[in-house]
């Protein structure tokens, strides 16, 4: 039996929770067709229901017997809480042991009742969080030596430290407190090419590797753990097109599974699944050599042909010509994802079918096509950045049309990145307009137009590391940052000064 202190609990929350309102707006501008309270649910009997309210429900549902419950029928319940309480019309009660009463059984019990007040308290925490703008400090720009466009941004966890790089081949690693620590030159053997650029990079975390694409049609592997600092690991030779974006997943519960997917400039979406990632990306011929920290050089087209029994090759072509802008792979779609900026085939997700190495493709045709996309798993929402300054809100089933369509921009919309534990979304414009979005509503509640370098010719790149609170925006070769206020001020506190002792009593379960 639940007891008391979890009356309060939910009664202390729901305090607070109004409290905060007086702060921050609890719930968003009125909707259509209903008024605000009535979109909150604060006329609703059970939000009005007081701890001596509960406290006396308790009662009526207590038996002589310890580990006896007692189950109540509506009519009984009804009838008993009208008297109990004191308040309330019968229609209510009703309405409220309807509700506690979800599998229809007729009759409900005091855990059922529990149950159903925290899951509605876990509910409003929920969207009282949806609802919290967070707070930003200052712009700050990051001094680095970067001379060309930053192309990538990623948090290696490690080491704490972020990495990022530029289109001439200047790796820079950065301390959790964003100092510059050291930079290093990568560059290909395909000969000091003057125009021989860095295209993307990714963390392949389980193995400590980095993979970096040039426009020399090349992947190589870098070993952040070797003794000579950044070893060429693996060279993947004779891609047939420039790979210009890739992503990186693997298995949390099993190293050894893992997908590097890369999109390119012919249209084509390819993937490396590995299958032994822990002991080895790639199967070491007899006749390389032996060094450990020799490169070990593999033919894309060998590669192709299955030679490789470690790891297999899924691609499809669906873009047709068009640059593929993004890629990645879900695990929760088993599909990879990609977009380009054409008007046709726009967003294509290639599911794998049972066999794992085949794929069936469903595409999005999005007019004036995209910038970018990201996908939210918990929602079951692809967004994707609007060419046409729109922010369109996808389910991945369903490609006749969006779900919802997010308006507010005045300029193509370049970046999207959804904000996964609030369950909300951020968007950036060519005009240097920072929206974040509540999803729940498809309403605008935050606008931010920083003080970013003018100027209308520049290359941006979005990232937002959700686990520190930082947002990095690039333009061309500046990396700037937005950090989020802490919240502390916010949370529930018990006692006034700092807690200096805990105790369990197992007899009170306190």
């Amino acid at each position: 039996m639940l007891r008391d202190e979890v009356i309060m609990s939910y009664h202390s929350a729901d305090l607070e929770l109004v409290m905060g309102s007086q702060a921050q707006p609890k719930c968003p501008e009125k909707q259509e067709g209903a008024t605000v309270d009535e979109d909150c649910g604060g006329g609703l009997l059970e939000n009005k229901l007081s701890v001596a309210d509960f406290m006396k429900i308790q009662q009526v549902f207590q038996s002589s017997e310890p580990r006896e419950s007692i189950y109540m029928s509506k009519e009984e319940f009804v009838q008993s809480m009208t008297e109990t309480v004191g308040w309330g019309t019968k229609d209510e009660y009703g309405e409220l042991f309807d509700k506690v009463d979800v599998t229809q059984d007729g009759f409900i019990d005091w855990e059922k009742l529990t149950s159903f007040l925290l899951l509605l308290l876990y509910e409003k925490d929920e969207r009282a969080k949806a609802m919290v703008v967070p707070q930003w400090k200052d712009l700050e720009f990051l001094p680095g030596k970067h001379k060309d466009t930053i192309q990538k941004v990623v948090f290696l966890k490690s080491s704490s430290r972020y990495l990022t790089i530029s289109k001439e081949g200047l790796l820079g690693f950065w301390g959790e407190n964003l100092k510059l620590q050291e930079t290093f030159p990568i560059t290909s053997d395909a000969i000091k090419l003057k125009h021989l650029w860095v295209t993307s990079l990714v963390s392949l975390e389980n193995v400590n590797k980095i993979a970096v694409a040039f426009t020399s049609k090349e992947i190589c592997f870098y070993d952040l753990l070797s003794i000579e600092e950044f070893s060429c690991q693996y060279k993947l030779q004779g891609l047939t097109g420039t790979p210009i974006c890739m992503d990186y997943w693997y298995n949390p519960l099993n190293g050894n599974e893992s997908i590097l997917s890369f999109g390119d400039i012919t249209g084509k979406v390819q993937a490396i699944a590995f299958t032994a990632a822990l002991i080895s990306l790639f199967e070491r011929p007899a006749s390389a050599c032996n060094g450990e920290d020799a490169t070990m050089t593999i033919d894309w087209a060998e590669l192709q042909s299955g030679c490789h029994k470690c790891c297999h090759v899924l691609k499809h072509n669906l873009h047709r010509g068009d640059w593929v802008r993004k890629v990645t792979y879900n695990a929760s779609l088993d599909a990879l994802i990609s977009s380009t900026t054409s008007n046709s085939n726009t967003v294509v997700l290639a599911w794998r079918e049972k066999s794992k190495k085949h794929l069936k493709m469903t595409s999005f045709n999005i007019a004036q096509g995209i910038h970018a996309f990201d996908y939210h798993s918990r929602l079951n929402l692809i967004a994707t950045a609007g060419i046409d300054n729109k922010v369109c809100l996808w389910n991945p089933y369903v490609a006749s049309k969006p779900v919802g369509v997010l308006w507010g921009h005045s300029a193509s919309v370049i970046a999207v990145q959804f904000f996964a534990e609030r369950k909300q979304l951020f968007s950036f414009s060519r005009d240097k307009v920072l929206r974040l979005w509540d999803i729940q509503h498809q309403l605008s509640i935050q606008r931010i137009a920083c003080s970013f370098p003018k100027g209308q010719d520049y290359r941006c790149l979005f990232h937002f590391d959700e686990a520190h609170g930082r947002l990095f925006i690039s333009f061309t070769n500046q990396l700037a940052m937005l950090a989020m206020e802490s919240e502390v001020g916010r949370r529930v506190k018990s006692h006034a000064k700092a807690v200096t002792c805990v105790l369990y009593s197992s007899f009170l379960k306190q």
